[in-house]
């Protein structure tokens, strides 16, 4: 069996097993979830800029406080947990085949999987605090509180957007300091060296793709945009000769599917932040380590099109004193006019797949 053969039944057979786990665990979170009640108990009913939010409400207000969130632990657990179980096994099967299937490698994996479980585990306590309120309480002592915020609830914006700054920055000063890379890849032209612009540029990149998680709004809409993202990422690894990266990402593709399998209307629970913003922080590392930060913003256009649309609206707003969209982001405007959520869905997975394909053509081109 040739390197290439092998690396490839890697990836698949990781991947598969993610999907398996992730399914057979699923519905144990999910009676925990609906047991427990682990929603919103108020609905939204502001938008991002303080106004009220009625076209919002007239499409989601019921929805809000009735689907739990934390959907993303399906996804980042059985992540973790698939790292766990083939490292303990390489452990045990060393030089035996079965042992090769350890994907844990301080040069490709150490990053992404860090960055994963920070962020996740950060979205994990904003989602906690918007279901249970501004305080968490331990045996009736306060031990963690915060104001809320537009949404009702959780971590403000400004505190998750110093916290994305942060991993942003740890992120870029390892790359530069410790990986001793200061150079950005164009496909086609070669590298360009930026010297220590390297770490603003991994900050802001950081930050373009956390504003992307907006796009969790519609049943299945993030699942099916983070499957296209992170296959795209997949293939992109394998081409490069990165096959422990292109593992960790087939095994979020794995457990994003099985995600997607539930989360499709009617979802049985939503994402949350602690899918969002682990995922949205991971796809910014990855970008990274595969060289591939310039086709970033078309292999995930989605997260592009959805963060735009509130940016643009929000500009329109201050400066035109009217909005260009009836509801933002650009997935709530569609159904505002009359699309049915199903629909603004399978046409963004559409959109989502073939930019995806395009940006990864393009960088395999390079």
């Amino acid at each position: 069996m040739t390197l290439l053969t092998f690396s490839v039944v890697k990836i698949f057979t990781l991947s598969t097993a993610s999907l398996i786990l992730a399914l057979i665990w699923c519905p144990v979170l999910t009676r925990y979830l609906y047991k427990h009640k682990l929603w919103k108990k108020e609905a939204r009913s502001k938008a991002i800029s303080g106004e009220e939010a009625p076209v919002f409400n007239s499409l989601h207000k019921d929805r809000e406080v009735t689907v739990p969130r934390f959907g993303g632990l399906l996804i980042w657990v059985t992540a973790v947990l698939i790292i766990f179980i083939f490292y303990v096994v390489s452990l045990f099967f060393d030089g035996f085949w079965l042992g090769q299937f350890n994907f844990l490698s301080r040069g490709q994996t150490w990053l992404p999987l860090f960055t994963l479980v920070v962020a996740s585990i950060v979205g994990l306590v904003d989602d906690i605090l918007v279901v249970f309120g501004s305080s968490i309480k331990i045996f009736g002592k306060k031990i963690l509180e915060f104001k809320g915020n537009y949404i009702g609830g959780g971590i403000s914006f400004k505190r998750r957007l110093i916290i994305v700054i942060l991993i942003g920055l740890i992120g870029g000063l390892w790359f530069y300091y410790k990986l001793g890379w200061s150079a950005i890849y164009i496909p086609l032209i070669g590298y360009i060296t930026i010297g220590f612009w390297y770490v603003p540029l991994f900050i802001v990149v950081m930050l373009a793709c956390w504003s992307g998680g907006v796009i969790d709004g519609l049943d299945g809409l993030a699942g099916g945009a983070f499957i296209s993202i992170f296959g795209a990422f997949t293939i992109i690894a394998l081409f490069q000769g990165k096959t422990d990266l292109a593992c960790f990402c087939a095994v979020i593709f794995g457990s994003l599917l099985a995600f997607l399998w539930f989360n499709i209307p009617p979802a049985r629970f939503y994402m949350g932040e602690t899918g969002i913003l682990g995922l949205t922080t991971t796809i910014a590392v990855i970008a990274f380590l595969t060289d591939s930060i310039i086709v970033l913003p078309i292999i995930a256009g989605l997260l592009v099109l959805e963060s735009g649309s509130v940016i643009i609206q929000l500009l329109s707003k201050k400066i035109r004193k009217k909005k260009i969209f009836l509801c933002s982001p650009l997935h709530h405007h569609f159904e505002a006019i009359g699309w049915p959520s199903y629909k603004v869905t399978m046409r963004f997975w559409i959109i989502g797949i073939v930019l995806a394909i395009i940006g990864t053509a393009i960088r395999l081109l390079g």
